[in-house]
């Protein structure tokens, strides 16, 4: 088995683990933030870690209220800008801690008036040693170059920290994340069944929406690294804006399609998508979803969209995965790629 498998095996535990170290931290870290409720939360983060923020951005506008930006880390490290950051919070966001842009973004940011905090994985990192507060993804260490344990463990810090600062509006019942991620776990059967069906993929499209758009961006990114399929990725609204017309018969689509707003979307999408003769490809727990997908993977329990992120990456995580195994790749040791990337 890879690593890149057994770290995705790992997950329900490590978010078991994550939750019982970090919670109460985190809502000491909140009370204390209501005091001086910032004005902005900035997110600044690289590869799947920056896939992780682009979820926080949803999760915490819809949970808190508190406009949320992605920051760009050029406007920092090339072009040395000042920039107002009173009364603003900036979450670092980095699985090794040991990204030099983003740390020099949290540096700056320091310097210019904001708060300061890391979500990373490792206690002893630059990032921590640089940011007025860090929390901890405890996953362990990730050995495979693709992460998958690292990411959720990312979005369950943002998931506790959105809850923890939440004036009442959605809140997740996080504590179900770990049983929900061990019953994703249990689609390895199926995924092995449809995966051999693309073992000569060289293109596709990924498409999600609303909180799991993050999650059409971390699994291209796991296709391209791992699979290196050409994987573009989409939200539902923005696909309809000109880059469905490159889909043609037989050309594969993934769609995430958890209930709640999006659904209705996501259906009429994949209504568009079979007139073309697409061949999609739909994770959800929806039986309107399922059945018009050429293929499914079926989430087993129902559960709201705020909790679907985690639980609908896995079995996706399982396809990239199982997919290199099938091209006789090794998912675990992409060309070109390190497990921690410097870039400035």
């Amino acid at each position: 088995m890879s690593l890149m498998l057994e770290e995705i095996e790992e997950q329900p535990s490590a978010i078991e683990r994550t939750i019982k170290r970090e919670s109460k931290k985190i809502a000491q870290f909140a009370a204390k933030l209501k005091e001086h409720r910032p004005r902005l939360i900035v997110l600044v983060a690289r590869g799947s870690s920056d896939n992780a923020a682009l979820f926080g951005r949803y999760l915490l506008e819809m949970t808190t209220g508190i406009p949320v930006s992605l920051a760009a880390p050029a406007i920092h490290t090339l072009y040395k800008a000042r920039l107002d950051f009173r009364d603003t919070l900036v979450i670092g966001i980095s699985q090794s801690g040991e990204g030099v842009d983003i740390n020099l973004v949290l540096d700056n940011s320091r310097r210019c008036g904001a708060k300061t905090l890391a979500i990373t994985n490792e206690a002893r990192s630059t990032m921590a040693e640089v940011a007025g507060e860090t929390f901890l993804t405890h996953v362990g260490h990730e050995r495979s170059v693709a992460a998958t344990k690292t990411y959720t463990g990312q979005l369950l810090i943002l998931h506790l920290l959105a809850r923890s600062l939440s004036d009442g509006r959605k809140q997740a019942d996080v504590e179900r994340l770990p049983d929900l991620a061990a019953e994703s776990l249990k689609l390895r059967p199926r995924v092995e069944e449809v995966v051999e069906r693309y073992a000569y993929m060289e293109n596709c499209v990924v498409v999600g929406r609303s909180l799991n758009y993050a999650n059409a961006y971390e699994f291209a990114i796991k296709l391209m690294e791992t699979c290196y399929v050409v994987a573009e990725r989409f939200s539902g609204a923005d696909f309809l804006h000109g880059p469905i017309a490159m889909v043609d018969r037989g050309f594969p689509v993934f769609l995430f399609a958890p209930p709640g707003p999006t659904l209705k979307g996501m259906n009429d999408l994949l209504g568009k998508l079979n007139e073309i003769g697409a061949e999609t490809v739909v994770i959800s727990s929806e039986s309107s979803a399922l059945k018009a997908g050429t293929r499914a993977l079926k989430i087993p329990t129902r559960i709201s969209e705020i909790l679907s992120p985690i639980p609908y990456i896995i079995p996706a995580q399982l396809f990239a995965a199982l997919l290199a195994e099938t091209k006789g790749l090794s998912p675990d040791k992409p060309r070109l790629l390190s497990k921690v990337t410097k870039t400035v």
